[in-house]
């Protein structure tokens, strides 16, 4: 089954990819040739989400998916929430530039309670009619006071998941894969698509 991921992240791409399996094509922006950046004006996940994929279903006519995550943490009021991926300011999806900002905005707080959340938007053409679903994930933790691990990416390596004593960039993609928010929500969406389609 062909269906649009409305991304152009690789790393999540290969992350969706490997979560869905081999029973789904999940083609990028770029295999759509659609090399538009798509704003994400919402305020919150679930709207940013729906903005992508109501564009490529616009302008495409395909049926499409768009996720959008973000980190929060409690002793920064929920930020950087929506904003996590331009949280540094600038252009681009600076990590590095985020994670320092992160480290720094919490100082010494001893409250490193955070969760990343994931909403999934889906729109499904159907005889000229398009379907919307909403998928969603959440993973609870803590903010490591350092960096730790080399894997994943965003703040990965300053995020550890409750339950385990390592971050998610120390525990590889294949733990990863199976307890993240993200990973939550496409299961979600890969168990309606099996049934629904």
């Amino acid at each position: 089954m062909r269906i649009v991921f409305a991304t152009n992240n690789q790393h999540k791409l290969s992350e969706i990819r490997q979560i869905l399996g081999a029973q789904f094509e999940v083609l990028s922006l770029a295999d759509i040739g659609c090399h538009e950046d798509i704003p994400e004006t919402a305020g919150t996940f679930e709207g940013n989400a729906m903005q992508k994929a109501q564009y490529v279903c616009e302008h495409y006519h395909l049926s499409c998916f768009a996720d959008d995550s973000g980190l929060e943490v409690d002793a920064l009021g929920g930020a950087p929430g929506v904003f996590s991926a331009r949280y540094a300011g600038g252009e681009g999806h600076d990590s590095e530039a985020n994670m320092r900002k992160l480290l720094s905005e919490l100082g010494e707080n001893n409250n490193r309670k955070a969760r990343f959340r994931t909403a999934i938007a889906l729109l499904l053409l159907k005889d000229g009619q398009t379907e919307q679903y909403y998928f969603n994930g959440t993973i609870n933790g803590t903010i490591t006071k350092e960096r730790r691990g080399t894997g994943g990416f965003g703040y990965d390596p300053i995020f550890q998941p409750d339950g385990y004593d390592a971050t998610f960039a120390e525990l590889g993609n294949e733990i990863k894969n199976k307890i993240s928010h993200r990973a939550q929500a496409v299961q979600q969406l890969s168990q309606f698509l099996m049934t629904h389609l």
